[in-house]
């Protein structure tokens, strides 16, 4: 039988809070490029279910890889690291 991974997990800040119970976080990775050999830092956006409506924009949270919730959503909010002043 084969054995699961263990769900990934990314932190980063919340930069729409429009939707009702999800949030867009956009987590940000540094990487070298191929050719020039300089890194330049790359943003990818992911949409998060937050159960209790309790993220703002401007808070770093940490979610983690779970099943698809929607077409879009397969990430959940498991804390906010710090809030936004």
């Amino acid at each position: 039988m084969a054995r699961r991974s263990a769900p990934q997990e990314k932190i980063g800040l919340v930069v729409s809070d429009k939707m009702d119970k999800t949030v867009v976080v956009a987590v940000e990775r540094k990487t070298q490029h191929p050719l020039y050999k300089r890194v330049i830092t790359r943003t990818s956006k992911f949409k998060a279910h937050d159960e209790k409506n309790e993220c703002r924009v401007g808070d770093k949270v940490r979610i983690v890889e779970t099943r698809p919730l929607s077409k879009t959503k397969n990430w959940v909010v498991e804390e906010i690291v710090q809030k936004a002043e």
